[in-house]
């Protein structure tokens, strides 16, 4: 039992930012809270034939899928049941990179699950009752492979879009959307729409998003944070700005980010 995590080779690698297998005993704890990421993902459940995601309140409302979903990006956090992930096999994709495979709008993705075989149908089925038959991560991981590239049909995001992702990927305390419009010749609506049906959310979010991202990787790992100078470095006008994106995007302060924290930076114990 362990977590497996890979990078594809070329040419998926530009469309799968990663594929991991998860297979480990349940956790102690019986929720998790998963912090939102730029990209959609796909998963398998390997365990169950449904996948689970609670709502964020106290009720705990269930909303159930199929065993095999796509779906995402998500636009704040998610709570999942741990009682189902304890055998699951999944990709995250770059941003605008699982449009190559569903042929969807990513916009119609966002925030929401899609069950595999409905965009795949047998095809979708076949693949998870051979992932099913192999035991070693490895093969699973090699199968999941074989399969998505086998259905990469690679389409090119649009000049104007990959400007704005490279731009707020390398500076996003710094985003500015105004000025990257003006550089692609295109109306603010225009590129508005182009973005969110090959990203999934509008640009402004997309910046919001990657600016909480840096924080989080930058302080996931800290004993003591100076709030009030990271919301400065990260672009925030204030500590209290970056309090509320945390809320917007993480569901909790920063402060009771820093006391979840688990093994791994995107995923939270709750209870």
């Amino acid at each position: 039992m362990a977590h497996h995590v890979v990078v594809p080779a070329p040419p998926l690698d530009a469309l799968v930012s990663r594929l991991w297998d998860w297979d480990m005993p349940p956790a102690a704890h019986h929720f998790e809270r998963v912090l939102p990421v730029p990209g959609a993902a796909l998963i398998i459940n390997l365990h169950e034939n449904e996948t689970r995601v609670y709502s964020d309140d106290t009720e705990r409302r269930c909303s159930r899928a199929a065993a095999s979903v796509i779906g995402g990006p998500c636009l704040s956090s998610q709570i999942i049941d741990t009682a189902e992930q304890v055998r699951v096999i999944g990709v995250v994709f770059h941003p605008g990179g699982a449009h190559a495979f569903t042929g969807e709008d990513h916009e119609a993705l966002a925030n929401r699950d899609i069950g595999l075989e409905d965009i795949f149908g047998h095809s979708a089925h076949a693949l998870r009752e051979r992932l099913l038959e192999t035991p070693c991560p490895h093969a699973r991981l090699v199968v999941l492979e074989q399969w998505l590239l086998a259905r990469m049909r690679m389409p090119r995001l649009a000049p104007e879009v990959l400007h704005a992702l490279n731009d707020i990927g390398a500076r996003p305390q710094l985003a500015r959307i105004g000025p990257l419009v003006r550089d692609t010749g295109l109306s603010e609506y225009r590129f508005g729409r182009l973005f969110r049906r090959q990203v999934g959310m509008g640009p402004k979010r997309y910046a919001r998003l990657m600016r909480f991202r840096r924080v989080v990787d930058a302080v996931y790992r800290s004993e003591a944070v100076d709030w009030s100078g990271v919301a400065v470095d990260g672009g925030y006008g204030d500590q209290a700005h970056l309090v509320h994106e945390f809320r917007a995007f993480a569901g909790m302060t920063p402060t009771a980010f820093m006391a979840a924290r688990g093994p791994y930076p995107n995923h939270l114990p709750l209870d």
